[in-house]
């Protein structure tokens, strides 16, 4: 999953704008005139969508196998494709052409659905934003100590062990993003999507040219039909990290939350809908093709042996320079993905916090500090005791739980079924009256329950991934 966000991700209600009649340069809501295109709704997808997911298809893969490993991902592909039509159908309530739009996710939950399932789909996206900051910790950690440890091997020509405690390149991320946490809206400086989008395709570029490389320079194609062979783990190892690759691949396709914010920025008519119609099938297409090939061939060059993580696992060595620069620009991806992920999370609960107590100093009060070539600086005491806090649990869990692939499928997992799956198929069936019982009907809710099997599989696969791991795992001892 990757970072690019078009427009502020923010989960509550927008406000209304009256009005701008007579001129060109104001749409039906008021607001500034839309100027996005299939082409650039695409783009956006496929920048947001690319992203820390591809680095652990290859494990994926060895998994499922040959046979059900690209089964799986255009499985997936699909789900992904028909819920996202569905979800962008729901971008106007009502009419497609002249209903009342939707800015975010929850305000269309809250258009279509209302009621307490505005709050459950806000408690997922929330919990979802949680585990993501304590995934891109792990991630930026891992890729920091793979950086260290290839140059370790590089200049002891392979004969070291070169074990690196990866706790300090944890705390050291946790310090940037305490910092990064008290920028006012730093997610939304225009130069960090072009960053994000130059980071991502770097590293997942870089690890499909060394798994070309790999599988060039070894002149077989590895891997098997049915995947990691029983014998090699147990019949009950199998399972579960199958379950869990399905987790994995889930992580990697989602960007339901943005599809609405996507759609935002395109212009009409023709009516959204159709556009992101397009949109979408052009961006799934393309990732899944990407997907495909950094999955497949990461499997072809390691065989059942593929690392959790491409780029970390040490199956390139050589060039070690190419290495460090893809797990530098997972870092520098990371550091800004976390702080785009969080903002809405800090928003509300910031907001509830005015809200709740309007008369308290310590929430409300700004103290103005001038900084030295950089200007007026806005210090709010509530922001940052609480972010700082928040930063400091993210950090302290990572470093109890260090296990990329368990939370990558975790992640996947609890943000599948709900926001990918049942959230858009409720709001299709309220937006289009589909009447209950009805083909139709029966249809959708079937794909639903199918993906909820799927979800709690993941889920249960991840969990029994970590319960594993911290068998052998000693948090705050462990070196790499």
């Amino acid at each position: 999953m990757g970072t690019v966000l078009p427009q502020h991700q923010a989960f509550d209600v927008s406000m209304d704008m009256p009005p701008q009649t007579g001129s060109k340069c104001f749409d039906d809501d008021g607001r500034l005139k839309r100027t996005g295109t299939v082409w650039t709704a695409s783009a956006h997808i496929i920048t947001a969508v690319i992203g820390s997911g591809v680095l652990s298809l290859a494990w994926a893969t060895a998994q499922l196998g040959w046979v059900a490993g690209p089964a799986v991902m255009l499985l997936f592909s699909f789900v992904t494709y028909y819920t996202s039509t569905l979800l962008s159908a729901c971008y106007r309530t009502g009419d497609s052409v002249t209903g009342k739009r939707n800015y975010t996710y929850t305000d269309a939950v809250r258009s279509n659905l209302g009621g307490f399932k505005v709050k459950i789909c806000g408690f997922v996206q929330y919990l979802n934003l949680f585990g993501v900051a304590i995934g891109y910790t792990i991630a930026s950690s891992i890729s920091m100590v793979a950086v260290k440890r290839s140059n370790c091997f590089h200049s002891s020509g392979g004969k070291s062990e070169c074990h690196v405690n990866s706790n300090p390149y944890m705390i050291a991320f946790g310090v940037a993003e305490i910092i990064f946490s008290q920028i006012e809206n730093f997610d939304q400086l225009w130069w960090l999507s072009i960053v994000a989008a130059v980071m991502s395709f770097t590293y997942s570029g870089i690890g499909l040219g060394l798994g070309i490389g790999k599988v060039t320079g070894n002149g077989t194609i590895k891997g098997s039909m049915t995947g990691v062979d029983i014998g090699a783990v147990t019949e009950t190892q199998k399972i579960w990290r199958s379950f869990q690759a399905l987790g994995d691949i889930a992580f990697a396709y989602s960007y339901s939350l943005i599809l609405i914010e996507i759609q935002d920025t395109v212009k009409s008519p023709p009516s959204e809908a159709k556009t992101m119609k397009k949109a979408t099938f052009i961006s799934v297409t393309t990732t899944t093709v990407f997907y495909m090939l950094c999955g497949c061939m990461g499997y072809a060059a390691f065989g059942d042996a593929a690392p959790g993580n491409l780029l970390t696992g040490f199956g390139f060595y050589n060039p070690y320079w190419l290495v460090d620069i893809a797990n530098v620009a997972i870092v520098v991806h990371l550091v800004g993905a976390y702080q785009v992920f969080v903002q809405p999370l800090f928003a509300f609960v910031e907001k509830s916090a005015a809200e709740n107590f309007p008369d308290s100093q310590f929430i409300s009060k700004n103290i103005k500090i001038q900084i030295p070539c950089v200007g007026l600086f806005n210090l709010n005491m509530f922001r940052l005791v609480w972010r700082t806090l928040f930063v400091i649990t993210t950090t302290v869990i990572s470093m109890i739980l260090p296990f990329f692939n368990d939370v990558v499928g975790l992640l996947g997992a609890l943000g599948f079924w709900p926001l990918t799956v049942y959230f858009p198929v409720e709001m299709y069936i309220v937006q289009k009256r589909i009447p209950k019982w009805s083909t139709k009907w029966l249809c959708l809710q079937t794909l639903s329950g199918a993906c909820l099997i799927i979800t709690i599989a993941a889920a249960a696969g991840s969990i029994a991934g970590v319960i594993s791991d911290l068998k052998t795992y000693k948090p705050f001892k462990s070196s790499d």
